[in-house]
């Protein structure tokens, strides 16, 4: 089966060099995979796809030039594989992260002592379009903010691991995560034969648990996942989780404030609601607290938030540390709130609002990976390498126009792993989303959604631009 296949330079996750030795974890796989052979394995991918569609695994497209239209995920059959020594590292160094970014989310909207030991200015907090001073003051459930976080991991060339991106608003691909391995048991049960995987199919009781844990006030809370309706691009993981969970699926107008409580409102009256599990932006949360001319959030939620009457998660204000300039700093709030180094290290980032970074960056523009700070999805970007000489100069105006919206990395030589796309296989880059679940304890999922750029060459993982996922296996030695 991988006669033909040629490893990019670098770092290749299934073999060790171009005369294709696997790696010790990979073994089972590839003896498994050489026994079904490339016909029976397009048979069975072709089955895969179908079977997602018929699952209702879609995101949909809503720039303009997709009118709105509902994909399916592209799915890859070839299973990434991870030891549990090497994930046993990675889950610790998440979770120190997310301590550390709990840390200074709650003493940025309360004591800011980070501020006022210098380090990190007050203008770069409240420049970041994350920033919500509605939320000063408040004191929340167990102390924490980031309930549900899903951090993008890299590997470069060399196999070493990397933060490249945080996301604790609404992390999305969780569905797709879950659907893959679910796919994978039924189409490729062979696969599995003789290894033991971890499961993840567990991930919506560890999610329905962590939320019921922000209501200290009960003791048989009501959670509810409120999603701002069919049209949105992640509405199939939104009704996929509730139903998963066991939960109601409500919109904005299903919500009702009154006497410092919320309450649903259903066909026998009202129901108090103790937890929200927010698919929202903070903008349209509560019209009476962030936009007013929001009509996807319920009114007045804000004000039974402060009272300690309901609990949000993720909570609002989170998304400061989503920005990716405060991304820069994480090591040093690490640091900062820990008295620790980071277990996982960031990515070399340059920051355009410093002078001597923002003059190195424009030097540079050809060689490096220029991101807006507030955008996400692969937008927003420029990768100068693959960029035109045209392009790169319209970017600089654009830099030199507004320096704190854009940092700058270097062009990382990313891992890859063998991936099957029209019937053949070859090396695709990829990234890794694990999902970090925070109530009273903390949980991580084994694995994650391993995001997949199918484009022969491409660096871009996102769905919305081309590119796929496939499932993660974390195996013993």
């Amino acid at each position: 089966m991988f006669t033909d296949y040629k490893p990019i330079n670098g770092f290749d996750e299934y073999f060790t060099s171009s005369q294709l030795s696997p790696r010790t974890p990979l073994q089972p796989l590839l003896y498994s995979l050489g026994e079904m052979g490339i016909e029976k394995l397009n048979r069975s991918h072709e089955t895969a796809r179908k079977l997602l569609l018929r699952h209702g695994a879609t995101f949909r497209l809503n720039d303009s030039d997709s009118n709105g239209t509902e994909r399916i995920m592209p799915f890859d059959p070839l299973p990434r594989v991870l030891s549990s020594n090497e994930w046993m590292q990675l889950e610790q160094g998440l979770i120190q992260r997310l301590e550390a970014i709990d840390l200074f989310l709650a003493d940025i909207y309360g004591p800011k002592k980070i501020l006022k030991d210098g380090i990190i200015s007050e203008e770069i907090v409240e420049s970041s379009a994350g920033w919500r001073p509605q939320m000063e003051g408040f004191n929340l459930p167990l102390g924490k903010w980031c309930h549900v976080s899903g951090l993008d991991l890299i590997r470069d060339g060399k196999g070493t691991w990397y933060v490249l991106e945080d996301n604790l608003r609404c992390p999305s691909g969780v569905a797709y995560f879950l659907e893959n391995r679910l796919v994978m048991k039924r189409i490729f049960p062979d696969l599995f034969a003789g290894r033991i995987v971890q499961p993840i199919d567990d991930y919506p009781s560890h999610l329905l648990k962590t939320l019921q844990e922000l209501a200290l006030w009960s003791d048989s809370p009501k959670v509810v996942l409120l999603t701002p309706g069919v049209f949105n691009s992640a509405y199939f993981e939104h009704s996929y989780l509730a139903q998963q969970m066991g939960v109601q699926l409500v919109e904005g107008t299903d919500l009702i404030c009154e006497s410092d409580y919320v309450y649903l409102k259903t066909t026998s009256g009202l129901e108090k609601v103790d937890v929200i599990y927010r698919r929202i932006d903070d903008d349209f949360l509560d019209p009476s607290c962030f936009r007013n001319d929001s009509l996807l959030g319920v009114n007045g939620l804000m004000q039974v938030v402060a009272k300690g009457k309901v609990a949000i998660a993720n909570a609002p204000g989170t998304g400061l540390a989503d920005d990716k300039l405060i991304y820069a700093y994480v090591p040093e709030i690490i640091k900062y709130y820990l008295g620790e180094e980071p277990f996982i290290q960031n990515v070399k980032t340059y920051v355009c609002a410093k002078k001597d970074d923002l003059s190195f960056v424009l030097e540079n523009l050809s060689r490096l990976v220029v991101k807006s700070v507030s955008e996400a999805g692969g937008y927003g970007m420029l990768i100068g390498p693959h960029s035109s000489k045209s392009e790169i100069e319209n970017f600089s105006i654009k830099i030199k126009a507004n320096p704190r919206n854009y940092i700058a990395q270097p062009t990382l030589d990313l891992s890859t792993v063998p991936s099957l796309s029209n019937g053949e296989i070859y090396p695709c880059h990829v990234d890794l989303r694990p999902y970090i679940l925070r109530g009273k304890h903390t949980w991580v999922s084994p694995g994650g959604l391993t995001r997949v750029a199918l484009k022969r060459g491409s660096l871009v993982v996102n769905s919305s631009q081309g590119g796929g996922s496939k499932d993660t296996w974390v195996v013993s030695q």
